[in-house]
């Protein structure tokens, strides 16, 4: 496929570190040179510099020839003038826009993105999307991850098993599973360092295993109960960084009664003031965030969580390592970096945000050739959740999931009809308007796209 994105800050960037893992033709344009030559010398791409929404710009990258354009530039205008550019010149099929400003979200607004005005076929807002998922993850305090399906009426959410002696985690998954059942819930996918596997009856839990469990909303933290999972709420929060992530954040944990105190520490006075402004009674202070008179001021040593949300891998991951010395904080921090498995790996009670992950989640649906209503990368090389619908033309309807033919390394890990929940589906006919929740491992993308072709 050929993309073109328009953008080479930090969400360009993540997208390009994706995208850049298949069999993608990848044009990068920026009016930052800088920018271009860092992501060149990392990623295999076509850097052009220029603006994205110059029509002449856009020619010389052949743009009649681009299958996707993503303008992912930090000017909301710029990124739609791009978008009516590539449709109005030169024809292009799939037109993604990023924007940020809620001026242009506002529901009122909703019948601006079509063909006749400003022709986006999505619109995507990764910094509200990342704030989205780390309150998720607040919902569920112990969870690493949390991806909601079938309009919320499963999730699938992932935690660490670092407790060796609790007795539940030492059977078999037939043992576990069969009292995960009382519960609608199942045990569908493992990690175990940068090994994926689908689980049988026979697979033995290691510690350090990240574990992914389907269940109903509802009971996801008896779930957690049984595997001994600290499910205990937030109180005390502390957020790195003033910015659209840490607004949103902190406007959801001030509707919420059990949170007894939130910060935000900004070292930029003006930034620090913006976001002051339109918090009601979250603390902002501004200062150095490394400062121990700072931290101390913001009682970080006691605060359940620390959330790093700074532009700055660097300082997010320095972050990380002073609420590491905490025994009972969890550090939650964003990374941009694909080197942050080699920094990160020995940080206890650390979760990293992958904004790749994020940013192509938000995507994937319009990437991918399968009927999908929603999805979610698990992050770079680890595969990616698929909700997948089938239609009444669908030619799987009637089949056996079994007789689909998909790749061991990927799964149709359970069935969703109607009300219920079926796991064990290997030999289920599947019907019309099944909703299949499918894990695609990396190598298995296309196999699959075309089991579920459109």
């Amino acid at each position: 496929m050929k993309i073109a994105i328009g953008g080479a800050s930090n969400v360009g960037k993540s997208i390009v570190g994706y995208l850049s893992l298949g069999d993608n033709d990848i044009i990068v344009v920026d009016e930052d040179a800088a920018k271009l030559d860092e992501l060149a010398k990392e990623y295999d791409i076509q850097p052009v510099l220029g603006s994205i929404s110059h029509p002449d710009v856009q020619e010389s990258i052949g743009m009649q020839d681009v299958d996707m354009l993503i303008a992912v530039t930090d000017n909301d205008e710029l990124n739609m003038v791009a978008c009516q550019v590539a449709y109005t010149l030169f024809n292009v099929p799939k037109k993604i826009a990023r924007v940020d400003s809620q001026y242009f979200l506002n529901p009122l607004w909703n019948t601006l993105y079509n063909e006749k005005n400003l022709p986006i076929d999505l619109v995507i807002t990764p910094d509200v999307e990342i704030a989205r998922f780390i309150a998720e993850l607040f919902e569920y305090p112990g969870s690493t991850a949390i991806f909601p399906l079938v309009g919320k009426k499963i999730n699938i959410f992932a935690f660490r098993h670092k407790d060796a002696d609790i007795p539940f985690m030492k059977f078999s998954l037939r043992h576990i599973n069969n009292k995960l059942a009382e519960l609608l819930a199942k045990v569908v996918l493992i990690v175990r360092g940068n090994r994926r596997i689908i689980p049988d009856d026979e697979t033995f839990l290691q510690r350090n295993d990240m574990i992914y469990v389907s269940c109903m909303p509802q009971q996801n933290i008896e779930v957690m109960r049984l595997f001994g999972v600290d499910h205990n709420p937030y109180e005390r929060i502390t957020i790195f960084g003033a910015n659209t992530i840490s607004y949103y954040l902190a406007s959801q944990i001030e509707k919420k009664e059990n949170v007894s105190y939130c910060s935000i520490i900004e070292q930029d006075a003006k930034k620090a003031a913006a976001i002051a402004e339109k918090l009601n009674t979250t603390s902002v202070i501004t200062g150095e965030m490394m400062s121990d008179v700072i931290l101390q001021e913001v009682g970080f040593s006691s605060a359940d969580v620390s959330v790093a949300v700074t532009d700055r891998d660097k300082d997010n991951l320095l972050i990380s390592l002073l609420a590491a010395k905490n025994k009972d904080t969890q550090a939650i921090s964003l990374v941009n970096s694909r080197d942050y498995n080699t920094l990160t790996g020995n940080l206890r009670n650390n979760i990293i945000i992958d904004r790749s992950m994020i940013t192509i989640s938000a995507i994937l649906s319009s990437l991918r050739k399968a009927r999908i209503d929603e999805s979610y990368s698990l992050g770079r090389n680890m595969g990616e959740i698929w909700e997948i619908r089938l239609g009444d033309d669908s030619v799987n309807v009637g089949r056996k999931v079994a007789d689909l033919k998909i790749s061991e390394d990927s799964a149709v890990m359970l069935i969703v009809r109607g009300d219920e929940l079926i796991y064990d589906c290997a030999d289920v006919p599947l019907q019309a308007e099944d909703k299949l929740i499918v894990y695609v491992a990396p190598q298995n993308i296309r196999q699959i796209e075309k089991i579920f072709y459109r």
